[in-house]
């Protein structure tokens, strides 16, 4: 028997993929720094960790299918915190930023409509794409000039009759790009002339380096019914593991059909949302040294890479990630190699080949992303092993 056109051609992902080389190259005594993934080491707060234990209900029921009311008010006074008006009633809790955007994508648009992302994107946007039978319609975005948004123009050639949405990451994963108010508002005066949505990933909105502003798209008053924000409390707060997300939106017809959604899976974990209302209870200081230590790493990754001869990078605005050019053709084939076949002094890295950050095939082929979400000095270690890595292999791959 065959299985579904959708589970045939889901694409891995390339942020995972090579794991089992990775579990391989470990078995057998060989270290691995990993920089493949955005799991970062930073601790997870105390008031969140403190509400796991704490909980000592003795039934663990179904909560609400938009989640706890108080929470969702929390998630709103936020938001407040930015000068974004909000409401509870403006907000469903997800399992994870992953359901929010395919609750987004499912929302907003039937089988066969399309989605307008710059690329390279994240990778799960492929995914849910495909799991929601949508198309995504790439607008291709260079290292060169910073992976900064082209002019309205070639924004709006990608507009077809099928097209319902244009969708910003920002800061951006995987590129570390921070969209300008004004290229945010060249997308929101598209989305309202051409009716358009205009779906907001907003998870890393706290870490702005070197004086970038973040605007949300929740701030453009005149596209207030076109705005739908997707949000996790992963990065944020350092708790990828407790699958906390949402969806924000004020159109009232969105807000529904994601709530019909939401009934259908019957609620998003009810102990994590505990945490979760301890996370956003902690106030806006908890940030300051979070991201202060993720500039550090920020820097030194990105002097690093510099550094190594034929590599192509451009200095990320935000968030913990990194994408560059490397001096050789088949970035998949040297990831792989990375973990079989190279080691320096019983030590290797891992890095995401950046193909699957794309949705036009033959893009990003000799692209990497890179995460700084490890200490300084096994970042510094881990560029030492890249280095003599790609040196290694290009004498043996020219």
């Amino acid at each position: 028997m065959d299985i579904s056109y959708r589970g045939r051609t889901i694409q891995a992902s390339p942020i995972r993929k090579f794991k089992p080389y990775a579990d391989d190259a470990l078995k057998r005594g060989i270290k691995v720094y990993f920089l493949n993934i955005g799991d970062p080491d930073i601790p997870t707060p105390k008031p969140i960790i403190e509400a796991f234990h704490s909980f000592s209900d003795p039934v663990l029921a179904y909560g609400p299918a938009q989640g706890f009311l108080e929470l969702r008010q929390a998630i709103a006074d936020y938001f407040g915190g930015y000068n974004i008006p909000l409401d509870a009633n403006n907000v469903v809790v997800t399992t994870g930023g992953s359901e929010a955007i395919l609750f987004s994508f499912a929302a907003v648009a039937d089988p066969g409509d399309e989605i307008i992302i710059p690329e390279p994107f994240y990778t799960n946007y492929n995914g849910y794409a495909s799991l929601a039978s949508i198309k995504i319609v790439p607008l291709t975005l260079s290292v060169d000039d910073g992976y900064r948004l082209p002019p309205r123009a070639q924004i709006e050639a990608k507009i077809t009759p099928r097209t319902k949405a244009i969708l910003l990451c920002s800061p951006n994963n995987p590129t570390g790009t921070v969209y300008t108010e004004e290229e945010l508002g060249r997308v929101a005066a598209i989305v309202k002339e051409r009716n358009l949505f205009f779906i907001g990933d907003e998870v890393y909105k706290e870490f702005i380096y070197d004086g970038a502003v973040h605007k949300s798209i929740l701030e453009f008053g005149d596209i207030a019914d076109r705005a739908i924000v997707v949000d996790s409390i992963s990065k944020r707060f350092s708790c990828c593991g407790a699958r906390i997300g949402c969806i924000i939106t004020r159109n009232c017809d969105a807000y529904q059909a994601v709530l019909r959604f939401a009934q259908a899976r019957l609620c998003p974990p009810s102990v994590e949302q505990q945490a979760a209302l301890a996370a956003y209870r902690m106030g806006m200081d908890y940030f300051r040294p979070v991201k202060e230590e993720y500039q550090r790493r920020r820097d030194v990754l990105y002097e690093g890479l510099k550094s190594i001869p034929g590599v192509v990078a451009y200095k990320p605005q935000g968030a913990f990630y990194i994408t560059v050019k490397l001096p050789i053709k088949d970035c998949d084939h040297f990831v792989a190699w990375m973990l079989t076949e190279f080691n320096l002094d019983g030590e290797t890295v891992m890095v995401a080949p950046a193909a699957g950050f794309y949705a036009t095939p033959g893009k990003g082929l000799n692209e990497v992303r890179l995460a700084h979400v490890i200490e300084v000095d096994k970042i510094k270690r881990g560029l030492e092993i890249l280095r003599a890595g790609l040196a290694k292999y290009k004498t043996l791959f020219p």
